[in-house]
């Protein structure tokens, strides 16, 4: 543990770069090449993705500050005293900002995320504004084993905004919210957002942007493993390609290879085809009941649902 300031602690629990070698070696060496979408976020990556979240043709991040915007009391309502709140990715401030305006009896904020600057900076921002909360900043991967550093005391709710619930594959997200509901005692909360299914242009183009930004992050991945892993990636031959798989419900995001061409990190050597792609993130979209029913089987109790007038996006708080 490392003091920052004095309302700040930090914890590093991740070693980054031997992971992610071993992680995208394997990936890529599967018959369908995959990266982790959580790779995506290094500093630039995270950059990257907050002007995403300011783009027009990008939806889940706007509506779903405009559902706590609007329904902020009821939230605090329905989420009660807090002492502890986990963030599980802690990205743009503005909704966990609202959160701790508004949870009057917290005392401790614990956000969890892999991009370490990105993480710190975010959390020395926050202990300035908010001097009477302590932070305790976990670098960290949330989808895999952590202990964290929390008071054996005072009721924990867990905060999983911007859907990113939806990158997980159905088998991960189950084991996912189990994992998370083994954090809680019984009566403490889980406050998630969930984009919602809809017509598929509307999301194909959240994906896909006219200013080529989210292109430029997924990108970015190459040039991150060029950087970190001594990789020879050249972005040039590799463009963006993002489209709705209607039979899986999900958006799939892919870097496609422009021609036939080698690859190396390190002693591995990958071949690619033209056409041949890296499968790099999904964003699994669900109905209400259907997350519902999801959130059940796992531990979980539906309390209460709060979504925009047009039904985009959904944001749900369940109770252990």
């Amino acid at each position: 543990m490392r003091l920052l300031e004095n309302n700040i602690q930090s914890y590093d629990f991740y070693i980054e770069k031997e992971n992610m070698r071993e992680e995208i070696v394997k990936g890529l060496s599967a018959p369908v090449k995959t990266i982790s979408s959580k790779y995506l976020y290094d500093h630039r990556g995270s950059e990257l993705f907050e002007m995403i979240t300011e783009l027009e043709e990008y939806y889940p991040t706007r509506t779903e500050m405009k559902i706590f915007n609007e329904k902020i009391q009821e939230i605090t309502m329905a989420v009660g005293d807090v002492h502890t709140l986990i963030e599980y990715g802690s990205g743009s401030s503005n909704k966990i900002k609202a959160l701790l305006h508004n949870f009057a009896s917290l005392k401790e904020y614990v956000p969890i995320d892999i991009s370490r600057d990105f993480l710190f900076q975010s959390s020395l921002e926050l202990a300035m504004q908010f001097p009477h909360i302590t932070i305790k900043a976990v670098c960290g991967d949330y989808t895999g084993p952590l202990t964290l550093p929390l008071e054996a005391k005072g009721k924990k709710v867990i905060f999983f905004p911007g859907s990113t619930i939806g990158n997980f594959e159905p088998v991960e997200v189950r084991n996912f919210l189990m994992k998370s509901a083994k954090l809680l005692d019984e009566g403490d909360g889980f406050l998630i957002g969930v984009d919602m299914k809809k017509d598929s242009e509307i999301l194909e183009k959240a994906y896909d942007d006219g200013k080529g930004i989210t292109a430029a992050f997924n990108l970015n991945l190459l040039t991150r493993m060029n950087r970190e892993l001594g990789a020879n990636f050249n972005e040039e031959q590799f463009e963006h390609l993002a489209y709705y798989n209607k039979e899986k419900g999900r958006i799939e995001m892919h870097l496609e290879s422009q021609c036939d061409q080698r690859v190396n990190i390190g002693d591995h050597e990958f071949s690619f085809r033209e056409g041949e792609t890296i499968h790099t993130e999904n964003s699994y979209k669900y109905s209400i009941d259907q997350f519902q029913t999801l959130a059940m089987e796992c531990g979980f109790e539906p309390s209460k649902v709060w979504t925009d007038d047009e039904e985009k996006f959904s944001v749900h708080y369940l109770k252990k």
